[in-house]
């Protein structure tokens, strides 16, 4: 079935979304938002409804960087829809459908815009059907680095990440971290070395007609920006923690054997991870490492971190850490960023003092003394350019130091593994985490919290 798609500007897109759309008796719904005014990236996600499920079927070719795909999202609407937004980079839309139905597509720049048959009722679960193609993009962040995400082609492949924005690029989402889901993801490659890997379980792989599919499966809700792709000529070490998660590490052969020994420590990471932060909220765990010409740093993505090999060996323990912080308890907007990268940096810490006799007292005293860390405070980013700047990572574990000292070693543990668990598998804001640490603590910490994590001045002693 063939569905015109329009190239328009949001507000011409607007217009002609907001007409009859029930058959000539007069709307009931209106258009979900574009957009869930993040207040670092405003353009970010979409409002009306809350993905249950996607399930993403690619074929993708490396030697054309062409890209085809079918996007099935299963969401349910948090109000009466007359239409409602996708988030989509770069790609063409070459027809979707609502519950089975044709629906009209328009295009304004990042939004697409889906307009179904009949108005969708608040409460209703509905299925919609994107198919697409063409050259998945890179992204280039507003960072210093000018960091690069989105679709990246590698040597015979590719690496798809996504944090912040870059999962658009090859999948249509609501494209926030509040809004998660699980995910099936289904590719299909030229039959040969070429392997793929994703989040969750490998649920079957089937070459025919000289094409190689592979079909994961993330059983547990992920973010849209922690979902990966990595396609190339990968070696992969099937393991087990003694609690039985499974743990599979995959490394690419460009990377040697090096680093072999300490790859192999996942499974020892992931358990002492389960000391002290709780069970593992996964069914399974492990990591990609990958050449440093692919990525030009390490990200957490669910599952799986891929972490290029000039990171080991400290973003193993960073990004291990982050499947608890970040993962499975997800920021309610990028502002709370430092709940993600304050655990990860202090889990650093606390490795060291365990196993490297560093007291994490020390690693506090170097981060307090570094200016680079009181730029701004970790809790109030001052643009999305900053949000992964030194603060948020330095000045957020330092935080936690300052909660460990106030309330002392077996309630700072207790509260870690207790904010892990209380928040399993969904979002948090810097307003939950203060209110649950003095509710656990039975203390008042207004005056920490003023100083260290909304404080702009640098006290005068750590």
């Amino acid at each position: 079935m063939r569905t015109l798609v329009r190239t328009l500007t949001p507000a011409v897109a607007l217009l002609l979304l907001t007409g009859c759309t029930d058959g000539g008796t007069g709307v009931h719904g209106k258009p979900g938002s574009a957009g869930v005014r993040d207040p670092l990236f405003r353009g970010l996600g979409n409002g009306g409804y809350d993905v249950q499920h996607y399930a993403l079927t690619l074929a993708y070719d490396p030697d054309t960087n062409h890209l085809k795909g079918t996007a099935e999202i299963t969401a349910r609407a948090t109000q009466d829809l007359s239409a409602f937004n996708l988030d989509l980079h770069g790609l063409k839309v070459d027809g979707a459908t609502v519950d089975g139905k044709e629906a009209a597509a328009n295009r304004a720049g990042d939004e697409l815009t889906l307009r179904p048959h009949r108005d969708i009722d608040k409460g209703k679960t509905f299925r919609t059907v994107v198919s697409y193609s063409g050259e998945p993009q890179t992204i280039i962040d507003e960072d210093e680095e000018k960091s690069k995400e989105g679709w990246l082609e590698t040597e015979g492949g590719a690496l798809a990440v996504g944090e912040p924005s870059g999962s658009m690029a090859w999948f249509p989402s609501n494209n926030h971290p509040s809004d998660k889901a699980t995910y099936d993801i289904t590719v299909t490659v030229p039959e040969g070395p070429l392997r793929v890997i994703s989040n969750g379980e490998l649920m079957k792989k089937v070459t025919t007609g000289g094409r190689t599919t592979y079909a994961w499966k993330s059983r547990q809700p992920m973010a849209s920006y922690l979902a990966m792709l990595a396609i190339g000529e990968y070696r992969p070490t099937e393991s087990r923690t003694s609690s039985g998660v499974p743990v599979l590490t995959v490394v690419d052969p460009a990377v040697g054997t090096k680093h072999a020994q300490l790859i192999a420590q996942v499974p020892e990471i992931v358990e002492w991870g389960e000391l002290n932060f709780g069970p593992y909220p996964f069914s399974s765990a492990g990591v990609i490492v990958v050449p440093n010409d692919d990525l030009g740093y390490a990200l957490e993505t669910q599952t799986k971190p891929v972490i290029p090999v000039k990171e080991l060996p400290d973003s193993l323990v960073h990004e291990i850490a982050h499947q608890w912080f970040g993962n499975s308890v997800t920021p309610r907007s990028w502002k709370d960023m430092w709940l993600n990268e304050g655990f990860a940096v202090y889990a650093e810490w606390i490795w060291h003092e365990d196993f490297d006799a560093t007291p994490a007292k020390q690693s506090f005293e170097a981060a307090f003394a570094d200016d680079k860390n009181w730029a701004f405070p970790p809790a109030d980013p001052p643009s999305a350019a900053k949000v992964s700047d030194d603060p948020v990572y330095y000045r957020g574990a330092m935080v936690l130091h300052k909660i460990r000292q106030a309330v002392g070693e077996k309630p700072f543990f207790e509260i870690v593994k207790g904010w892990a668990t209380e928040h399993r598998h969904s979002n948090a804001s810097t307003a939950d985490f203060t209110a649950y640490v003095e509710k656990k603590s039975g203390k008042d910490l207004t005056e920490l919290w003023d100083t260290w994590l909304y404080g702009k001045d640098k006290p005068d002693t750590p």
